[in-house]
């Protein structure tokens, strides 16, 4: 009864554990897949930041590039060679996982062939504002595809949208807006009317655009978790602020642009675009690296935890076939002692001479060993005569 019992006893604990086991390893996997899932789109994004940081130069030396074409320089300028050297490094590590092999590869190609475009300023102009357009089409690839487009931080998402759109948008209709007013200024009279429409329509996006871009970047600063974001935002936004006055200054807006003013504030604005740049993809490196360590944390702590419930779990299991067994010990104990008592009770009538014996206590009622003649002469033997 006791062994039926202890083993009921056994089942129920190993039952218990694998109903508590079970759904903890559950747990534990679901919470690794979504930490895993996690740090794949934080890597994702740290590889856009790094696309996003070579094509910040490519987008000021494609501007370089286009007012040189347009002076009459036939040669690639040596700030798009090194530029186009640095993105095909960076594609070359992660355009499989951005998707941005195809059309890098496209951009390239057009940007070889900028120095071979002939046919005069207008289709020297064109081919340089395809190969720019490109490369902005390029920037709204890398941020989509990274998923920094869809950040779920405030900050993170603010200002990609500053680097990767409003920035390079701004410097690439500044610098439309340098070259449509020194080419409207040598134009013939029937061509200015045309130019002068086009160098408008440039100058009022870049005001919209730098607009926008102030006010995202106060957002950011306002919802930012980051200590330095402020403080390094200031000089380099101030910087950029006051390229575009002057290139709004140079256009002129209702009378006749000046071209060395624009030419001016569009080489203050590249340098102070590549400035800022730089502090915005590094603050998102930073805050990127701050999510993948707490990631890396919380890895960590589902693994503790998993390893601490499967230990409880072990010495729960330990234990309580500890007791089975101290059960079973016990009840084999009482049943041998059960045996030797049932014993001495059997064997005291069988004697004779036990305490239940009914000789016991009396000389007349020992009982003589088989054999022993019995001695009823106080100890002498019997005579010759009797014998």
């Amino acid at each position: 009864m006791n062994s039926r019992r202890t083993r009921l006893r056994s089942a129920l604990a190993v039952v218990l554990t694998v109903l508590v086991l079970l759904p903890a390893a559950g747990l534990f996997l679901r919470v690794l897949q979504e930490n895993s899932k996690q740090r794949d789109t934080v890597q994702l994004e740290q590889d856009g930041v790094e696309y996003l940081t070579a094509l910040g130069p490519l987008i000021t030396a494609l501007a370089e590039s286009q007012s040189s074409a347009l002076q009459g320089v036939a040669a690639e300028p040596a700030s798009v060679t090194a530029a186009v050297a640095r993105v095909q490094s960076v594609d070359d590590r992660v355009g499989d996982q951005l998707g941005t092999r195809t059309r890098w590869t496209d951009l390239k190609d057009k940007i070889s062939k900028l120095p071979k475009a002939t046919g005069g300023e207008e289709k020297v102009f064109t081919a340089h504002v395809e190969a720019a357009d490109l490369t902005l089409e390029l920037f709204e690839a890398v941020r989509a595809n990274s998923a920094l487009k869809r950040d779920p931080d405030a900050d993170i998402s603010l200002l990609q949208d500053v680097v990767a759109e409003q920035a390079p948008t701004a410097v690439t209709a500044v610098s439309r807006m340098s070259d449509l007013a020194n080419r409207a200024a040598g134009a013939r009279r029937a061509l200015r009317p045309a130019l002068t429409v086009q160098f408008g329509y440039q100058a009022q996006k870049a005001n919209e655009i730098v607009s926008e871009l102030t006010d995202t970047l106060q957002e950011a600063v306002d919802d930012t978790k980051s200590n330095t974001l402020s403080g390094n935002l200031v000089s380099n936004l101030d910087s950029f602020r006051r390229g575009i006055e002057a290139a709004n200054r140079g256009a002129n807006l209702g009378g006749a642009p000046d071209v060395s003013t624009l030419v001016t504030a569009q080489s203050t604005l590249q340098t102070a675009l590549s400035a800022l740049s730089g502090v915005i993809l590094k603050e998102i490196a930073a805050l990127l690296d701050d999510r993948s360590d707490s990631l890396t944390y919380r890895r960590i702590e589902a693994f503790a935890l998993f390893g601490v419930a499967i230990a409880l779990i072990v010495v729960a299991t330990l234990w309580t076939r500890g007791r089975a067994r101290d059960a079973r010990t016990g009840s084999t104990e009482q049943s041998g002692e059960s045996g030797r008592d049932v014993s001495v009770q059997v064997s005291g009538p069988a004697g004779g001479n036990g305490p239940g014996s009914p000789y016991n206590g009396s000389p007349y009622g020992s009982v003589p060993n088989y054999g022993e003649a019995p001695n009823y002469g106080g100890g002498r033997e019997r005579s010759g005569a009797l014998r």
